[in-house]
Parts: C-alpha cells; structure tokens; sequence
C-alpha cells in the first residue's frame, strides 16, 4: 500500500498546524519527539489509548500534512516525527509548539493541586 507523504518543499503552515491543533494528535507528536520509530501499539500503549479505531484517522491527518513518516513493518506501521523537515520548513514552530503543550499541562496540573 503506497502511502502519501508530502515532500518538504509541499508541507503547507494550515495543514501543519491543523494536524497539530488537535490534542490528540498532539500527544502523539510529544510521544514520538522522544526520538525514533515507534508502531502504531507502542504510541497506543504511551499513550494510554484502547480504541484503536479512531486512530487511523489521525495517523492519516498527520501523515498527509508531513508531521510524521508512516512505513510499513510487517503487520503493522512504524511512525516517525518529520522532526527535521519541519524544522527546515518552519524553523522554530515545533518547539515552540511542544513548549506551549507542555506549559499548559503544567498549568492544568497546578490548577488541579
């Protein structure tokens, strides 16, 4: 099954930052900006998700806006954050991305103290 995976050169900001504006698809971004691969169970089990169903959809959001790299292994698919072309592309935007998700758990969490 071939794959859509945008070159560098045709990431576009909306999609980019659709993909990222969504909480869910953002704590998969956290999980993988750990660096390397992980299957679709591993970033489930991180995660704390169950319902693999409705994930597909969000691997394929992130996918078709060039966050991350889906490749086949086996049955299943290894994901990869596009760390270095979203970089290349929006220099400063993931960071400053992660930083404002981890701020406002920081928030939540003091809030619920």
């Amino acid at each position: 099954m071939a794959l859509l995976h945008p070159s560098r050169d045709q990431l576009r900001i909306d999609s980019v930052l659709s993909a990222l504006g969504n909480p869910t698809r953002l704590a998969v971004v956290r999980v993988l900006d750990s660096g390397g691969e992980y299957n679709c169970t591993g970033v489930l089990k991180v995660l704390g998700i169950t319902a693999k169903s409705t994930m597909t959809h969000h691997w394929r959001v992130l996918r078709e806006s060039g966050v991350i790299r889906q490749t086949p292994s086996g049955r299943e698919f290894l994901l990869e954050l596009r760390r270095s072309d979203l970089d290349a592309r929006y220099p400063g935007l993931l960071d400053t991305v992660l930083a404002g998700a981890r701020a406002d758990e920081d928030a939540e969490a003091g809030e619920r103290v």
